[in-house]
């Protein structure tokens, strides 16, 4: 039988549990058997298709079995032609055996454990069989392997902070990064969530005080089992959520080092070794303005473990394979993270990246359900016909593919700005400041239709456990809340309209291509417009009209691929890929779609392949 994985909030160690074993329960989501105890369930299984014998008497030919094992990088239509573009030849060199390596595990080994940790959720153990209070977290020893893939095989939290990860001679671009976090999280989406923690940690003690934390900087970046840590952010609490200046959390000089009182109402990773926390300095004023940021971490520096307990682990809809728990800081050993006065603007650096990595996700979401559709309607058969050559049933996949390809080359572009910005390029800082806001706010929303549409697609099954559909549905559901909401996101794109001006930045940036210039024009007019209006008008227009943003430089993205592929390779696919999302952007109806795209070359935009440029010069929408 399997055993469980405890982590000891007083320790660094990780070690099998000992006492309240784990005992088996029946089909279904782990259900504790008593206090302290966890029970495992069976996964799901996590293969795309059933395969069973011929019934000579159904009328439904039988699924064939694969030829060749699954590769996620290889049936990515998009992935590899633009890393071909926007990486280095050296880097580009670089990333191939990864993108390989990576794209087999999270097809295969890594999709069956990220079933398994899905099914066997963490659990708390408050106390240990002596009756002190231990603060443990339980894991399926599924969650651990996926872990070590993130961490220590691929170094995903380390190679933004030091050299040598992967091979890299310098720091790994974030362009690099994020493409294989999207490979991995196509199969477990849930330790995306600590990993990403985890790589910003390290990114605002690099960025706001490197001296004083050199030691939690290397623990945060290092991929040795033995010696990693893991990060958290604890900001939400009961009173204040999306309002972060309603934080009651207060803080109290000790004189050597501060003490932290509060509870914190949604924190992820509770088990962290390195927590970064904003609370209430005395005298400092109120709102936001009042509020420093701390370093608490689990061991105190004599040992102990800290006063930070973990009241209870919270029963989520989603992202079930990580701990998200209700945490009180009992005058919690603490210290200061660079200059208390700019603990909220400090925390806002890791709030942003921490969004953009939940676009990200949502991206790998899209493409995990549109790879599921369009494998599910090749095999499936209705009337005679394959669904996939069935018309209505193109029209429904084709929207599903182009956004998806659109999201990727989003975030692709979001980090290759902030590759450049973190080399000191002030206007990459000026883009990515609002592009990582829209991102989080069209792609997450977008990743929730998207991952609905696939479970509709696939019928019945798509609504039953034995398959990915409904995993993928509660995870996209995450993106949209955490991090900030929809609505939240759409006031901070506000923000940057009235401080900075941001839609003329956009517009600057990406308003050149002919294929998209007029677009922009008005965009940008409406913009100003916009500005003009009352405050309260302008809150009720902003999250559509940054939607609009969103669209807009995606679709000037896939412009931008598509002249570099024609001219470099004569394959005319992304151009179509182009022409179809502008084609839906201008009529907002499936019915614009090229027939081109449904009729001839739906196969080779569902799988990618070869378009020759001729074929599209008598390009019509209808």
């Amino acid at each position: 039988m399997a055993r469980c994985t405890v982590i000891h909030v007083a320790q660094r160690s990780v070690r099998p549990r000992i006492g309240g074993g784990c005992g088996p329960v029946g089909a279904g989501r782990a259900v504790p058997r008593a206090p302290g105890a966890c029970g495992f369930a069976a996964a799901p299984s996590p293969t795309p298709v059933q395969h069973k014998p011929p019934d000579p008497e159904s009328p439904v030919p039988p699924v064939p079995p694969p030829t060749t094992p699954m590769n996620y990088a290889d049936r990515d239509p998009a992935l590899r032609p633009l890393l071909d573009r926007v990486l280095s030849a050296d880097d580009r060199t670089r990333i191939e055996p990864h993108l390989a390596e990576l794209g087999a595990l999270a097809a295969g080994e890594l999709d069956e454990q990220a079933a398994l940790a899905d099914a066997n959720p963490p659990c708390l153990v408050p106390y240990a069989p002596q009756g002190e209070r231990i603060d443990a977290i339980t894991f399926h020893p599924a969650h651990d392997k996926a872990a070590a893939l993130a961490y220590e095989r691929f170094g995903l939290a380390a190679m933004s902070h030091r050299a040598g990860v992967l091979g890299w001679p310098t720091k790994v671009p974030h362009t690099v990064k994020y493409a294989l976090s999207y490979l991995y999280v196509q199969s477990e989406f849930g330790m995306a969530c600590p990993l990403s923690m985890t790589d910003s940690a390290a990114r605002v003690l690099r960025l706001f005080d490197p001296e004083r934390y050199a030691a939690e900087i290397a623990a945060l970046s290092s991929t040795d089992p033995q010696l990693r840590a893991t990060g958290a952010m604890f900001m939400t609490e009961k009173q204040g959520g999306t309002d972060v200046g309603l934080t009651a959390t207060v803080a109290t000089d000790q004189g050597t080092h501060w003490t932290l009182t509060g509870k914190k109402w949604f924190a992820s990773n509770p088990g962290a070794d390195v927590i970064l926390t904003l609370a209430r300095v005395p005298g400092q004023g109120e709102g936001t303005r009042g509020l420093g940021m701390f370093l608490v971490p689990r061991l105190r520096p004599d040992g102990t473990r800290n006063a930070v307990r973990i009241d209870r682990l919270k029963d989520k809809l989603g992202s079930r394979s990580i701990a998200s728990g209700e945490v009180t800081l009992d005058e919690a050993y603490a210290t200061p993270v660079g200059q208390l006065a700019d603990g909220f603007r400090q925390m806002a650096e890791m709030l942003n990246v921490s969004r953009l990595s939940n676009a990200m996700r949502a991206t790998a979401l899209m493409r995990r359900a549109v790879r599921e559709s369009i494998d599910h309607t090749r095999v499936r058969h209705v009337f005679g016909k394959p669904l996939f050559d069935q018309p209505l049933m193109r029209a429904t996949l084709l929207p599903m593919v182009l956004d998806t390809e659109a999201a990727l080359h989003l975030v692709v572009e979001a980090a290759q700005r902030l590759t450049a910005a973190d080399s000191g390029d002030e206007d990459a800082r000026a883009i990515v400041r609002v592009l990582t806001p829209l991102a989080k706010h069209t792609l997450c929303k977008r990743a929730r239709t998207v991952t609905g549409e696939a479970m509709e697609i696939r019928g019945g099954n798509g609504y039953i456990e034995d398959w990915v559909n409904p995993r993928l549905v509660r995870d996209a559901h995450l993106g949209s809340i955490w991090e900030g909401s929809s609505n939240v996101i759409a006031l901070d794109v506000l923000r940057c309209l009235r401080r900075r001006h941001a839609h003329h930045t956009l517009h600057d940036t990406y308003g050149h291509h002919a294929a998209t210039e007029t677009r922009w024009q008005a965009l940008r007019a409406e913009g100003d417009a916009l500005l003009q209006l009352p405050p309260d008008e302008q809150e009720m227009r902003a999250g559509r009209y940054a939607d609009a943003l969103t669209h807009a430089v995606m679709e000037t993205l896939l412009h931008n691929q598509a002249d570099h592929e024609a001219h470099t390779t004569g394959n005319g696919r992304a151009l179509l890929v182009a022409r179809c999302y502008s084609a839906l952007l201008d009529e907002g109806d499936p019915a614009a779609l090229p027939r081109p795209a449904l009729r001839d070359h739906f196969a080779a935009l569902a799988d990618g392949g070869h378009i020759p440029l001729d074929h599209l010069q008598e390009y019509e929408r209808a």
